[in-house]
């Protein structure tokens, strides 16, 4: 009997495991469903933290711009002042959502340091989703190994949250506005 027992509880810890499984890929297609639906939109913000000390982006306009979608992949032009050599790339995966940042030169040439990220962590919504740091990540840029991207869109998709911690602690975050070119 109590071999019974054992068996019919590992089948449901198995069945407990799918359905999350299919929960957890289901919030991160649905996350970038809600994302695809912004496509040909624009948001203008800027860094909200850190509020003191130095960072390349304080100060500075920063513009997303969904403007490249397709049903597996949305690029997310990112530019910070003049700067645009920055490009997040969502891609819907079999299992999840992977987000990448692209960085070129002004040649379009890939920078050095480029294609970093990481895969959603099964723990988000329809309306965030967190990227811890992939293998390729951290073999590239060993102080970013703890990085973990989390991407929000409010549910009126009118702000749009993009923060990144390192050691469990905030490193940067941006919150940006979906506005028109009228309206900036």
């Amino acid at each position: 009997m109590s071999h019974l027992l054992c068996r019919l509880m590992v089948i449901m810890f198995l069945l407990f495991g799918q359905v999350l499984l299919a929960q957890t890929e289901h919030q991160s297609h649905r996350f970038f469903d809600q994302l695809a639906a912004l496509c040909g939109s624009r948001f203008v913000g800027e860094m909200t933290f850190p509020t003191e000390g130095q960072d390349s982006f304080k100060g500075k306009q920063l513009v997303a711009e969904f403007n490249q979608c397709d049903k597996q992949q949305l690029r997310v032009h990112f530019a910070v002042g003049e700067d645009t050599s920055r490009t997040w790339v969502f891609t819907k995966t079999k299992k999840s959502l992977s987000l990448k940042h692209d960085h070129r030169h002004a040649d379009g040439s890939p920078d050095e340091v480029t294609n970093y990220g990481g895969d959603s962590d099964g723990f988000g919504s329809s309306f965030m989703q967190s990227f811890p740091a992939d293998k390729f990540t951290q073999e590239l840029i060993p102080a970013a190994s703890t990085n973990v991207w989390s991407v929000s869109i409010s549910e009126d998709q009118k702000q749009l949250t993009y923060h990144l911690q390192r050691h469990n602690k905030p490193r940067f975050t941006a919150v940006l506005t979906r506005s028109t070119r009228e309206s900036e």
